[in-house]
């Protein structure tokens, strides 16, 4: 039976995302999956055994709708021992079912028809379509490579009386490029007198190299007063599957951030819950964390010099950009296509973070992966024509 009515699209110009397509490429292909953003190696023993415990015990109904208040309080003291931030568990957190979960709940509980949402282009690919969800407006500001700096004069420039929200992203996907303290400053400043509110997306708050500091922006009480804080344990903690992470707000919005969250997923998976509370009193594993991924970048660079990309080491997250100029003048869609299906190595075409084409023959390759996973690819990677 034809189904005899009309379906208008919400989001018209929506497709499948890059990172299924790829990741299915991948697999049709029998490549090296460097493409989508996730770990090919196990996550720490004792969380795995935490997680399995307190399903056989019964953990297994629905969480509160906020999330389990001992595991708020857990989050509370990091963030004050880490950022000097008092954040209050029973008001202004919320554990949530991933990072973009979040993000969607954050903006839909603000963004009316017509807000404007100023953006940073390349941008991780679920910002705008939730924009437009809500009838907001995004307004593209372009980041220009090698080092992808936020020109803030222009964000002055682009800021109206329409301005809803700013949205940043620090650690950055995907140029792995990171805020400063300078950076945050002058973000304060702008908004100062405003009733502009922010929406800082920190999952790879740990992810960050060369000595650098988290620049988040609950160190910084004219941001943290107004600003919807996104962070994920899947980043973490090696489990993106697991799809857990959780919001920060001040009392006023998470309220209404609570409000769209229980329309949507009402409660976060509860075993998850109570193991992550038991493993975040071992604070190496996220203290640590910088380390134990700056050596795969450190890694993985090394071995990207046998190559003929040219690139700039990622400063955070667990993603690194390359160059293909001197190799081809193929977009970077159609080489990243070839890439996959001659040579057996998956990437994404860093032109799908823009809202128009815009083709700086640019891939971004994820090195969150087990050393022989980057042999592997590099062996194919050197043999590119």
């Amino acid at each position: 039976m034809k189904f005899p009515g009309y379906i208008k699209s919400k989001l018209p110009q929506a497709g499948t995302t890059i990172f299924t397509v790829m990741s299915a490429l991948a697999q049709e292909h029998k490549a090296i999956n460097l493409s989508q953003g996730f770990p090919d190696f196990l996550c720490n023993e004792e969380l795995m055994h935490k997680a399995d415990e307190y399903i056989r015990k019964g953990y297994n109904q629905y969480a509160p709708m906020p999330g389990l208040l001992s595991l708020r309080e857990r989050i509370a003291e990091k963030i004050h021992s880490l950022y000097g931030a008092t954040i209050n568990p029973e008001t202004e957190i919320t554990i949530t079912p991933g990072g973009t979960e979040a993000i969607y709940a954050a903006i839909t509980s603000v963004v009316e028809e017509n807000d404007e949402v100023i953006l940073f282009e390349p941008a991780y690919d679920s910002y705008a379509p939730a924009i437009e969800l809500c009838k907001g407006v995004p307004k593209f500001i372009k980041l220009e490579a090698p080092d992808y700096r936020i020109p803030w004069d222009q964000v002055k420039k682009t800021i109206s009386n329409k301005t809803r929200v700013i949205m940043i992203n620090t650690p950055h996907n995907p140029t792995g490029s990171v805020l400063t303290k300078s950076d945050l400053q002058q973000l304060e400043r702008i908004v100062r007198e405003t009733n502009i509110i922010i929406l800082s997306d920190e999952v790879y708050e740990h992810i960050i190299f060369d000595g650098h500091q988290h620049e988040s922006v609950l160190r910084y009480p004219g941001l943290a007063e107004r600003s919807f804080v996104i962070y994920s344990f899947g980043k973490t903690y090696h489990n993106t599957g697991w799809k857990m992470g959780y919001c920060i707000a001040p009392a006023e919005l998470m309220r209404e951030f609570r409000k769209i969250h229980q329309y949507i997923v009402f409660s976060t998976n509860t075993p998850y819950q109570y193991a992550f509370e038991d493993i975040m009193r071992n604070k190496s594993l996220y203290l640590d964390l910088h380390s134990f991924y700056q050596e795969k970048r450190d890694y993985f660079c090394s071995l990207l010099k046998q190559t003929r990309f040219q690139f700039k080491p990622a400063s955070g997250s667990y993603f690194q950009l390359v160059s293909y100029k001197g190799m081809s003048n193929e977009k970077d869609t159609d080489f990243a296509i070839r890439l996959t299906r001659d040579y057996g190595v998956a990437s994404v075409p860093v032109s799908v973070f823009y809202s128009k084409p815009y083709d700086q023959k640019m891939l971004r390759f994820c090195f969150a992966k087990k050393k022989e996973t980057l042999d592997a690819a590099i062996e194919r990677l050197i043999k590119i024509k």
